[in-house]
C-alpha cells in the first residue's frame, strides 16, 4: 500500500494526525528532499528505507515502491504541502494505477495557507475579495493563454502566486498589465511556518527594490490583492441583527 501524505508548508507539526500516524508506520519513505522539513524524519521508525526524490526520476520512484510492494511493506510517499497543488502526483498515481499498485491521498496544509497565518491575514474580506486565484507565472511549465497572470489580474482578487519568486519583475509587470493598480499591496513569504520564515511587503510599484539583497529564494510565496491591510466591511455572520439556524436576530 502506498500512501501519498501531505506534508505541510515546513513546520512538522504542521503535519495532519493521519499523516504522521502513516510516516510512522512506514516501511520505505520516500521523500521530496528539495522542500519538505527533514525534521519530519525523525519521526519514521528505526529501519525505515528513505530516499530522496529530488535525486530519483518518475520511474525510479515507482520501481522502489514496486520493490517495497512486491516485499509487502508500506511506503508514504511524502510531498510538500498540499500534494494535490503543483505536487506532480498525478503521473505517479497513474503510474501506480497502471501496475496494480493500491494507494491513497492525505491531504495537507499548502504553504499558501501557512503563508495566511505568517501575515495574519484573511484573503477573503466582505467588501474586498470573495475569491482566491492559486497559480503561478509561466516558466518551463507552461500557463494556457487564458490562465496567464495578465488575463487573471483582470478579476481583481486575491492571488496566490507560487513557484515565481525569481520572475518577480515578470509577474509585476503581468499584474499591471491586467488590472491591478501600481499602489495594489504585495506580499512575500519565503518558508512560510520555518523558523527562518521571511516576509517582505509593499506595493507592485514597490516590491522588486524592497527584495534586493533579502536573500528571497524559489521557495518563496507572492501575495498580490486589496486585502492585504484594507478597510473591509464586518462579517454578516455575527451582525446581531443577522439571523441563521443557530442564532435568531436581536431586535
Amino acid at each position: 500500500m502506498v500512501h501519498i501524505v501531505g506534508a505541510g508548508p515546513g513546520d512538522p507539526e504542521l503535519i495532519t494526525v493521519k499523516g504522521l500516524r502513516y510516516l510512522k508506520e512506514a516501511d520505505v519513505v520516500i521523500y521530496a528532499g528539495s522542500l519538505v522539513n527533514p525534521a519530519l524524519l525523525d519521526s519514521c521508525k528505526e529501519g525505515a528505507e528513505i530516499h530522496n526524490s529530488a535525486h530519483m526520476t518518475l520511474d525510479e520512484v515507482v520501481a522502489t515502491i514496486e520493490q517495497a510492494e512486491a516485499k509487502g511493506r508500506m511506503t508514504v510517499r511524502l510531498h510538500t504541502g498540499d500534494p494535490a497543488i503543483y505536487g506532480a502526483i498525478q503521473e505517479q498515481m497513474d503510474a501506480f494505477s497502471k501496475k496494480n499498485i493500491e494507494y491513497d491521498v492525505t491531504p495537507g496544509v499548502s504553504s499558501f495557507l501557512a503563508t495566511a497565518a505568517a501575515l495574519r491575514q484573511e484573503y477573503t474580506l466582505p467588501g474586498i475579495s470573495q475569491t482566491v486565484i492559486i497559480t503561478r507565472n509561466e516558466g518551463r511549465t507552461p500557463v494556457p493563454e487564458r490562465e496567464k497572470l495578465k488575463a487573471l489580474a483582470s478579476h481583481q482578487a486575491t492571488m496566490c502566486i507560487f513557484l515565481s519568486i525569481t520572475m518577480l519583475d515578470k509577474v509585476v509587470e503581468e499584474l499591471i498589465a491586467g488590472g491591478y493598480g501600481a499602489d495594489t499591496p504585495i506580499a512575500i513569504v519565503q518558508k512560510a511556518s520555518w523558523p527562518e520564515q521571511k516576509i517582505v511587503r509593499g506595493t507592485l510599484q514597490t516590491i522588486c527594490e524592497a527584495i534586493k539583497d533579502k536573500n528571497i529564494d524559489r521557495t518563496a510565496m507572492i501575495v498580490v490583492g486589496r486585502c492585504l491591510g484594507a478597510d473591509y466591511e464586518l462579517s454578516r455572520l455575527y451582525a446581531p441583527e443577522f439571523a441563521h439556524m443557530f442564532r435568531k436576530a436581536s431586535k
